[in-house]
């Protein structure tokens, strides 16, 4: 059973992990004026959801299988998630809006932010193989 939980917690991390470089690169990418604010912001707001969902599989994973110290370390970016995601202003397109995208630096904000869950998503890889390794053996 925690063998299971952590190859699933593996797999979604994973997938974590590809969300944050795909954000990395489409945001690069603005920066670079490849694509224009809108075709970015559209391409990224499909994923906001998606990306969520996966914290918070990772998070309720570790909740119901008691693994608290890592719960503990998901819960900060799973609340993030959803403060991001219900904060959104009215009118605006999601969670990346083309008209504010180049105001007030959001566009580094919104690099760094990714940059930094890229890393956090790679931690977690870790601890996760390291876990699963573990319990794999015990059994």
């Amino acid at each position: 059973m925690e063998a299971a939980v952590f190859i699933l917690s593996l797999v979604d991390c994973c997938a974590l992990i590809f969300l944050s470089v795909y954000f990395i690169i489409t945001l690069s990418d603005l920066e670079c004026d490849y694509i224009n604010a809108r075709a970015c912001c559209s391409k990224l707001n499909k994923w906001v959801i998606p990306e969520m969902v996966g914290q918070c599989l990772s998070t309720m994973l570790m909740l119901v299988s008691m693994h608290w110290f890592i719960l503990l370390l998901n819960l900060p970016v799973a609340a993030w998630n959803i403060y991001r995601y219900v904060k959104v202003p009215m009118g605006n397109m999601g969670a990346f809006d083309p008209t504010e995208i180049h105001n007030r630096g959001q566009l580094k904000s919104h690099m760094k932010e990714a940059m930094i869950k890229l890393g956090y998503h790679l931690l977690c890889f870790f601890i996760y193989l390291y876990s699963m390794i573990l319990a794999l053996i015990n059994d």
